[in-house]
């Protein structure tokens, strides 16, 4: 049985023991266990599946990166990629050969060694799965163009320039082909096992779990890269505790039930930012929040009243819910992406405008109610739900706001058959090239949860493709000026905010170290440590 259970309720949080030889102490939500400290991570969404090849999001990552590696990884402010499993890497001329020699220590935590067959394996089942973070590649890279050249060295072939693979390699996890493949059914590459069992060569294990309530993590003694505090430091391990309403993750930040959360609504941050003992890290985000309109199916497929929304949206009231630590958008890429431009006439409050589109579609004096689908639990998308609601009042259109799980957010996402007319999402980004901001509007977005609008563009689609394929930068730029402005006029979304980065801890947990291309809400746990 596990030793910690967190009993919710929407004011207060509470710990609740059963036998597993850890001891609580009395200041702090740590417990310990064989002498070494086990941190409790207060996170708002289950993991429900532990397979970095079948399922990618904000909680998963964090989760997943625990136990399983990528080749490099980004670390620092501006992020920049560092060697991990490998400790080395070249590009040809032209961006078409990727070649990387991979760390001879690497090991996986059943002893194995990390080596170029897990690596061509790995990227072979994540492209074939075809989920989880294969959009990111599936258009460029073929599993026969990945090639052993000897136990320590791989090397990846490109039909077409592909200057922006590297970027995108922090996101794609090696698993052991060994363990996996000796549990896979009928050529399913082990998917079945893979949801509750791990195969990987990170700092923790998975060593017992509460489906949707609580997962404990144990570090690997012997975990092959070391231990950036020192071993004397480093954690025993990691209660993943799943709480799902802000208020109770406050609650149990203040009250010692939990080391660290993420998550907080910005009143929850205001509550304990002069609490003793609380730290709140504050950073530059690069992650943006923009409302998804279905571009395909519904009212919201006519440009005209996508266009109308996008003006009569009350843009200034954006930041005010973060308290001031968050910008507008001034294009559909973030600014902390290479290639970035301030769209001409990008849209802000205009009544007169937003009537003027409205008067081009069919309902010219308004009587339409559309759907506004949102995370529940996530206060600042409950609060745009409400000034997109006040906003519309003036077009005569009226808003329906729906709080859904996530879960149920990334399975309605799969289709314009069942994705809401409007969608308020938080939009990562995956590395400082624009064609991470760029693959999210391509065709092979669509079934992913970022894809949830179904933008539909052959032109913009080609010019993207023109883009992840062009080799010099000075090229390249031009194309992904051209793609910004195409995307904003065609308005697939409202374009909304990027707010700060802010996650919350006691002052005993130390080591967070921010990089902004990670999903928000990141921390690794394997360079945390407490010290009181």
């Amino acid at each position: 049985m596990l030793r910690r259970t967190i009993l919710l309720s929407t004011a207060f949080a509470a710990l609740a023991a059963a036998g597993l030889g850890l001891c609580a102490t009395d200041a702090s939500a740590y417990e310990v266990e064989n002498g070494r400290k086990i941190l409790v991570w207060g996170g708002r969404t289950p993991v429900s599946n532990f397979d970095p090849h079948q399922r990618f999001d904000a909680p998963h990552h964090v989760f997943q990166s625990a136990i399983y590696e990528p080749l490099v990884k980004y670390q620092g402010v501006p992020s920049e990629t560092v060697p991990w499993l490998a400790e080395s890497w070249e590009m040809n001329e032209d961006a078409t050969v990727w070649t990387f020699r991979l760390d001879p220590r690497a090991r996986f935590q059943n002893g194995d060694p990390v080596d170029a067959e897990a690596v061509k394996y790995s990227f072979t089942r994540a492209l074939a799965i075809n989920k989880a973070v294969a959009w990111m590649l599936s258009g460029t890279l073929r599993a026969d163009a990945i090639e052993v050249v000897d136990p320590a060295t791989v090397r990846f072939t490109f039909a077409e320039p592909s200057p922006s693979f590297v970027g995108y390699l922090p996101w794609w996890m090696i698993v052991n082909p060994k363990q996996v493949q000796a549990e896979e059914a009928d050529g399913d590459f082990g998917q079945d096992w893979m949801m509750t069992h791990t195969a990987g060569s990170g700092p923790f294990r998975v060593k017992q779990f509460r489906a949707d309530a609580v997962y404990q993590l144990e570090a690997v003694d012997d975990y092959w890269r070391g231990w950036p505090q020192g071993d004397d430091k480093r954690l025993g391990g990691v209660i993943y505790q799943v709480i799902r309403e802000p208020s109770a993750q406050r609650t149990a930040l203040m009250t010692r039930q939990a080391d660290i959360v993420e998550g907080l609504t910005t009143a929850d941050y205001q509550q304990v930012a002069n609490a003793p003992g609380i730290v709140i890290e504050n950073n530059v985000g690069a992650s943006p929040f923009a409302i998804k309109f279905n571009y395909q199916k519904g009212p919201t497929a006519d440009v005209n009243l996508r266009r109308a929304i996008a003006y009569a949206f009350n843009y200034e009231a954006l930041p005010e819910l973060y308290a001031g630590d968050a910008t507008l958008m001034t294009s559909p890429f973030p600014s902390a992406l290479n290639g970035h431009i301030e769209v001409a006439d990008f849209p802000r409050r205009d009544l007169a405008k937003a009537k003027e589109y409205l008067a081009r579609t069919e309902w010219a004096n308004g009587g339409l109610e559309l759907e506004y689908v949102h995370q529940q639990g996530n206060d600042e998308t409950r609060r745009v739900g409400l000034v997109l609601l006040d906003s519309l009042k003036e077009l005569g259109i009226d808003v329906r706001i729906t709080p859904l799980l996530w879960a149920n957010m990334v399975a309605n996402a799969q289709s314009v058959d069942t994705a809401a007319n409007m969608t308020g999402l938080f939009m990562a980004t995956y590395t400082s090239d624009p064609d991470s901001a760029a693959s999210q509007y391509h065709k092979s977005a669509w079934g992913q949860w970022f894809g949830v609008s179904h933008y539909d563009n052959p032109e913009v689609f080609a010019l993207i493709e023109k883009g992840r394929t062009t080799a010099s930068w000075e090229e390249r730029a031009p194309i992904y000026a051209e793609i910004q402005n195409r995307i904003a006029a065609d308005q697939p979304e409202l374009f909304g905010f990027v707010p700060n980065v802010r996650i919350a801890h006691r002052d005993y947990v130390k080591g967070y170290a921010y990089t902004p291309i990670k999903i928000s809400g990141f921390a690794d746990f394997g360079s945390l440590w407490i010290e009181d």
